[in-house]
């Protein structure tokens, strides 16, 4: 193992799971797991990409967008998110 890898402990359902996730795509389980991890942001990160998003629309708008606003975006991105990932999407 070089120096910068490590190992990770997982149930034997989770490997064999996260295997055929990997096969179907082509792909290896290390390959899958690292862009999970390099792919998924972390609280920190969304946070600072709402700060971010919320400049760019007070500087498009002239004034940020009021929280019943934002909670009626992030309900629908929510909403869309799920319509993504439910049964019909694998078809």
């Amino acid at each position: 193992m070089a120096a910068d890898e490590t190992s990770i402990k997982v149930s034997t359902a989770a490997r064999d799971r996260l295997a055929q996730l990997a096969a179907e795509s082509g792909t290896t389980i290390r390959s899958l797991v690292e862009d999970l991890a390099q792919g998924t942001p972390t609280q920190a990160e969304y946070a600072e990409r709402a700060e971010l998003a919320r400049a760019e629309l007070a500087a498009a708008l002239g004034h940020a967008p009021s929280p019943e606003a934002e909670a009626q975006a992030r309900a629908l991105l929510e909403r869309l998110g799920a319509a993504a990932h439910g049964p019909q999407a694998a078809a």
